[in-house]
């Protein structure tokens, strides 16, 4: 009898929504303790994991030069990567091409320390506190400049984040908000209804951030594209997830987009500072690709790189021909 009363107690349970509220209520607890989490992992302790430095004029006769490039090593925990350039115009064409994240020049005992604030304001902040006390302890002149500094209205170099961490959350949003409020939208419909509102909300984001607050001069139709292509795989992203998993489709979004794309894309802190994995592993997402593809636009026009922009595509792709070959599974019509 209580197996009965068990059974149909369980069955009753199954078919209400009382299951899938409990169940969610779990998934967002998990959630809550993840999302704190990830961020935490990624910045509240960067550590310097390979940060690739050029040195110029350093040779047999730059003693203490030398002595300042290892003692600048040793201070990072040998996390150096020096690679040894035979003029300044080389190493400057090196921080454009983003190569190296700043450069050292040697003349005799002075010691010229150049940082690049745009290519990673977390790096340059990490070599402009390290660098005076290795001088001091070697016995060499040192000053400090930046050689690429941030936009005025950017000075942490946080900014181009929040712009993508908009593109992202806003792209899966509008995702999910088509197939509540317009689930009668054919498949191809649904596609180009989330190009349509991906082209206007990264325009809408070029004319808050940039004509509207003035915090970043950013080049409209190379920002534009890139913030509206983020956007559109963002969306595209939730709608492959939906067709795979329906209901549960944001838990797979949040987590791919937000509690693993977001704090690994480099945009709050660099690459370099990034545990390991993280740093290898954001690079192929959609956030970091973004960011990637929006830092190099804004801050090293003429030395944009093919592959974020492949990154971003391909998600889009595989989203599309997913949703798409399986569109039968989709909780809208095909």
């Amino acid at each position: 009898m209580d197996d009965d009363r068990t059974g149909h107690w369980w069955a009753a349970f199954k078919a209400s929504p009382f299951l899938p509220a409990s169940v969610l209520v779990l998934i967002l607890a998990a959630a809550a303790g993840l999302f704190a989490g990830s961020y935490t992992y990624a910045m509240a302790d960067p550590t310097p994991h390979r940060v690739p430095v050029a040195v110029v004029g350093v040779s047999h006769q730059t003693v203490r030069g030398k002595a300042f490039a290892a003692g600048l090593e040793q201070k990072l925990n040998a996390s150096l990567a020096l690679s040894f350039e035979g003029t300044f115009a080389r190493a400057a064409q090196a921080v454009e091409e983003q190569r190296v994240f700043g450069v050292i020049v040697v003349r005799g005992d002075d010691v010229t320390l150049y940082v690049s604030g745009a290519s990673g304001a977390s790096v340059a902040q990490l070599l402009s506190e390290a660098a005076p006390k290795v001088a001091q302890r070697v016995g060499v002149r040192l000053t400090v400049r930046d050689m690429k500094p941030l936009q005025r209205g950017d000075p942490r170099g946080l900014a181009l984040f929040y712009i993508t961490l908009a593109a992202v959350v806003i792209g899966f949003i509008g995702a999910v908000q088509l197939s509540v409020q317009a689930g009668a939208l054919t498949a191809w419909q649904r596609i180009a209804f989330t190009a349509a509102y991906a082209a206007l909300g990264g325009l809408s984001i070029v004319a808050a951030v940039d004509w509207g607050l003035g915090a970043l001069d950013l080049p409209l139709l190379e920002s534009w594209f890139i913030l509206a292509l983020t956007m559109f795989t963002s969306g595209m992203v939730f709608t492959m997830f939906n067709t795979l998993v329906r209901r549960w489709a944001m838990v797979p979004t949040w987590g791919l987009m937000v509690l693993l794309g977001n704090p690994s894309s480099g945009g709050a802190v660099s690459w370099p500072l990034l545990p390991s994995p993280l740093g290898t592993i954001g690079r192929w997402l959609p956030p970091g690709a973004s960011i990637n593809a929006q830092h190099t636009a804004v801050y090293f026009g003429g030395h944009q790189r093919l592959m974020p922009f492949l990154v971003l595509a391909a998600w889009a792709l595989v989203s599309c021909t997913v949703f798409l070959i399986w569109r039968d599974r989709h909780p809208g019509p095909s």
